[in-house]
């Protein structure tokens, strides 16, 4: 009897990985460089005990989702949990993608905005950005005129250029007809702007954001959306039973007792943000200005894998982006600790020289 195969139209879809190497210094997941409050840890450890184990969790999540709701100015119906923002882009897919309908995204521009669409059986219309990597607005008219998507996502800051994208831009694609406008903010905190100013209850558009960044929580597995309450009501319909694990609407409940602390984290990784491009500004690259927690460059003289390889055999992994849209050459290093950017910049040096 012969095994069944994938899906024809998954036949060529890769697994989205980034490469977990064995050195002294990662700067290639952009995650956070400084670990969360001992307060938090010693919070979730004390309510551990508590747990009901034996039972299911709370299906609607209403603790977490109202802690959300009183940290953006929103009511609760308007935020939606899940298993890291990438199950909300899931969720967005499965219940406005789909067969016969478009997901339109701007390359380059983070690789899961096309990959789960065509996980869930949603064609996928690429368009691309400026020369410069910003977001063409025009473009975006012309893919919308064309295609007519029931999902448009944009990335601010983008990842990976981190580049942040116009407020008036914004609003201009909310307005176009394309769709749910899917604003990804994994990086939002990092940034001076935020589109959850433009959420209302008429305006087709979600902001997504995670706790794996600013929060320092990349292990909990934990994001969530800020929305219209009809766009919630129509993700709760195609979400799992019980999805969100008591433990996990836990640690990010109690999280948001040190928004303080928070504040204090995104702060010292934009002073150190400031210091990295610095660095790179007296070496032989090209790079992107960044409104995020890393830092798009291109090395002048040498191909970028070549750079990524020697930066590896000194003992330092960054991202190797040259096989991306508009992205030949290119690495994206993420934020670390002073020493860990020190390490990263003589490594470079030497690899350049």
């Amino acid at each position: 009897m012969g095994r069944p195969g994938r899906r024809g139209d998954l036949l060529a879809l890769e697994g989205y990985h980034s490469p977990q190497v064995d050195v002294a210094v990662r700067l290639n997941t952009n995650e956070s460089p400084f670990p969360p409050p001992m307060g938090w840890v010693d919070a979730l450890a004390g309510e551990v005990g508590r747990v009901d184990w034996r039972r299911y969790p709370d299906r609607r999540a209403r603790m977490l989702r109202s802690a959300l709701a009183g940290l953006h100015g929103v009511d609760p119906a308007q935020v939606y949990v899940a298993n890291g923002s990438n199950e909300v882009i899931q969720a967005l897919c499965l219940a406005y993608g789909g067969g016969g309908r478009v997901a339109a995204v701007f390359e380059p521009t983070y690789r899961l905005h096309s990959h789960i669409p065509a996980i869930a059986g949603t064609t996928v219309a690429t368009g691309r950005r400026a020369d410069d990597l910003a977001l063409d607005v025009t473009e975006v008219r012309r893919v919308v005129a064309e295609v007519a998507p029931a999902l448009t996502f944009l990335c601010s800051p983008n990842n990976p250029t981190g580049m942040l994208d116009d407020p008036g831009s914004v609003a201009e694609v909310a307005g176009l007809g394309g769709g749910i406008v899917v604003v990804d903010e994994a990086y939002g905190q990092f940034s001076p702007w935020s589109a959850l100013e433009l959420v209302d209850e008429d305006r087709p558009l979600v902001v997504t954001r995670t706790f794996s960044k600013t929060w320092s929580m990349a292990a909990a597995r934990l994001g969530y959306l800020v929305g219209p309450a009809w766009v919630v009501d129509d993700l709760e319909a195609v979400t799992l039973p019980y999805h969100l694990d008591a433990l996990k609407q836990l640690a990010g409940s109690l999280a948001l007792r040190f928004v303080d602390d928070m504040e204090e984290r995104v702060a010292k990784v934009v002073a150190e943000r400031t210091r990295l491009v610095a660095g790179l500004d007296a070496l032989a690259v090209h790079q992107w200005p960044s409104a995020a927690n890393f830092v798009l460059f291109r090395p002048v003289s040498l191909p970028g894998p070549v750079v990524w390889q020697g930066l590896v055999e000194r003992g330092v992994l960054v991202r190797d982006c040259s096989s991306w849209p508009g992205l030949d050459g290119c690495l994206r290093v993420t934020v670390g600790t002073p020493d860990e950017d020190d390490a990263f910049l003589t490594a470079l040096a030497e690899v350049l020289a």
